[in-house]
């Protein structure tokens, strides 16, 4: 029987159906309407912009209002020219003023207070989704690349800035226009007037069907645009690697089929989009024809008056741009909505490391950390962990050692939270870390791994991540205990010069002691260090192992090392092989056993011989002591 956590990642992805059809699909088809997303948009997000919104609607209306007194001010100067009425001459052209400035004035303001709304609207949006991956766990950003996940910032929101800065502000613009015009239609020739709306629903059908047609071909669209950023992301990102390897050519032709495949999907788009345009002026012109061929008829048969018609026919013209207009925002719309869609969905999805009701802070005494049973599988029926259990005494140093694999890294994630186990408990200081506040159990914990992360600012910044009230005089302090301070305060501009993008202006060596200064300065009681010094050079290695010493005296400290040398004089080594934990002991206990460590000690020792050559060739064994004074 699947556990929670199986059953709560079929329900995310589209794995478990139900007659052929996914199951989220089935339960989310409402969600996926026009009226839900709008509903939404406006519930969550433009309703606190309450009054920017009623002013914005103020201003549509007097430019509604505007647009609809011309037909009026046309039929009365016809009016006025028949009766040869001299006032003509100086009255009409002043209202024409009027109404013509109003409009305009009415506009200016309008534009800018929807304008400001929808930035708002993007601002908040942006900043939650951004929020909110910062919250989501660990296995989603693996799950999904970071090109996908930028594309959501560029390529989505561009289209949401679109669909709500210009195409919904203009939409319910248009359609207070049209509805004013109609009406003032109504009030010319109420019968002409039924004619020409007669003819709306022939081509409100179709339009919302290639509405719903553009919203797919859209959302493939801008998965096909997230595929294309990661692409280019790690393209470059990796030059170095495509150059040394020659693979531009297969670089570059992965890169052209996605750049064919958007364009494909953007072109069904345009395709879509335009099919609106005939629709709209063949629908146009019946009505047009149908207010000439009755409203001629009534004038020839007297019973009707030149002034009426063209007021009336102004009153058609007028309202067919608009309403046209509604017909082809409505396609802009639904591409934006697609865009709304895959924001909603990523807000939506809840992440599976919360706190439990009533968690409370962790109260840290000593920092013992004990594994109780642990078992754990990244993807179903592949094993990473298997009845782990261990315990780390306060201020004890014990290191993770084992093949590739073995599920040594997998060890920290839990300690850190970053998934939780299937069955068994991590506890710290008896506290079983899911009873704990996420916040205070990782405030304990301090990560210097392999993989140094650096952000592209200054040094100082980068040691300050580990406590940013930190004062400079404590980063100096931290730099000092890493050994970093000397090189640091020989760069161009000291603790404030810019590291480069993951600090690419620095040597690994340097990027590692400021990775050892951020942990320093976090000073936390638990310290984890994952292959900390393996990419070094001997020189490099020496001082940050110098620095790590230093780090680690006082704490409980869990070290990943695939080099032995670094974890011989550790209090205690687990050996894990395949999920499990099969030898523990010392170095010199674990050698004696003659099992897994022994022969990776010996395997060391040998690559090691064969790198740097024995100055005294006559002088063997049979490895084993020899492997002994390596590690």
């Amino acid at each position: 029987m699947l556990n929670l956590r199986w059953r709560r990642r079929l329900w995310l992805h589209p794995a478990a159906t139900n007659g052929g059809i996914p199951a989220r699909d089935m339960q989310d088809s409402a969600k996926d309407s026009t009226s839900h997303l709008m509903g939404r948009l406006w519930r969550d997000w433009i309703r606190q912009h309450r009054r920017r919104v009623v002013g914005a609607v103020s201003l549509m209306l007097l430019v509604a209002a505007s647009s609809a007194a011309y037909p009026k001010v046309i039929e009365t100067s016809f009016n006025m020219l028949e009766n040869k009425d001299p006032t003509v001459i100086w009255l009409m052209p002043l209202i024409v003023l009027a109404v013509t400035f109003t409009k305009g004035m009415a506009s200016f303001g309008q534009s800018v207070l929807s304008q400001s709304i929808a930035l708002r609207v993007i601002n908040a949006l942006q900043k939650a989704m951004f929020a909110h991956l910062m919250r989501a766990d660990l296995q989603a950003h693996h799950l999904t690349s970071t090109g996908k996940l930028i594309s959501r910032f560029t390529n989505d929101v561009n289209l949401m800035r679109d669909a709500l800065s210009r195409t919904l502000t203009a939409m319910a613009r248009d359609f207070m226009t049209a509805a004013a015009l109609i009406g003032m239609m109504f009030y010319l020739d109420w019968l002409l007037t039924i004619i020409v709306i007669v003819t709306l629903p022939a081509a409100a059908i179709p339009i919302a069907r290639i509405g719903r047609r553009l919203r797919r071909a859209s959302s493939n669209a801008q998965t096909g645009m997230g595929e294309l950023t990661s692409n280019l992301e790690q393209a470059f990102s990796g030059i170095r690697l495509v150059k040394s390897y020659r693979m531009e050519p297969y670089e570059q032709d992965r890169a052209n089929d996605l750049f064919d495949r958007i364009y494909y999907l953007v072109m069904k788009t345009v395709r879509g989009r335009a099919r609106t345009y005939p629709i709209l002026e063949t629908i146009g012109g019946f009505a047009v024809a149908a207010v000439l061929a009755y409203g001629g008829w009534r004038i020839i048969w007297g019973t009707g008056t030149l002034g009426e018609f063209v007021g009336f026919l102004t009153a058609v013209i007028l309202a067919y741009q608009p309403i046209r207009s509604l017909g082809n925002l409505n396609a802009a719309l639904q591409e934006g909505l697609a865009a709304v869609k895959r924001t909603f969905d990523l807000l939506d999805e809840d992440p599976e490391i919360f706190d439990a009701p009533g968690a409370k802070a962790l109260a840290l005494t000593g920092g013992e950390v004990s594994f109780e049973n642990l078992s754990f599988a990244y993807e179903e029926g592949k094993t990473a962990l298997e009845d782990v259990t261990f315990t780390v005494e306060a201020g004890r140093n014990i290191a993770l050692v084992g093949p590739s694999g073995a599920g040594k890294s997998t060890v920290m994630n839990m300690l850190l939270r970053f998934y939780d186990a299937d069955s068994g408990t991590v506890k710290v200081d008896g506290q079983d870390i899911r009873n704990v506040t996420v916040a205070s159990l990782r405030d304990s914990v301090a990560l210097v791994s392999q993989d140094v992360t650096l952000f592209n600012d200054t040094v100082a910044a980068n040691i300050r991540f580990g406590r940013p009230d930190a004062s400079d005089a404590d980063v100096i302090s931290a730099a000092k205990s890493a050994a970093a301070h000397e090189f640091v305060s020989a760069l161009p501009e000291g603790y404030e010069t810019i590291v480069g993008d993951r600090g690419l202006k620095l040597s690994g060596g340097e990027r590692q002691r400021i990775a050892i200064a951020r942990a320093m300065l976090k000073d936390a009681r638990i310290l984890l260090l994952d292959e900390a010094t393996s990419a070094l050079d001997a020189e490099s290695e020496q001082i940050v192992q110098a620095a790590l010493e230093r780090l680690t005296q006082g704490r409980t400290t869990l070290v990943i090392a695939h080099r032995l040398a670094t974890v011989m004089n550790a209090d205690g080594i687990l050996v894990m092989d395949g999920g499990k934990v099969v030898e523990t002991g010392t170095h010199d206990v674990l050698l004696q056993q003659d099992g897994l460590y022994a022969r990776l000690s010996r395997l060391q020792f040998r690559a090691t011989a064969i790198d740097a050559p024995d100055p005294d060739p006559d002088n063997s064994d049979d490895g084993t002591a020899g492997a002994r004074a390596q590690a």
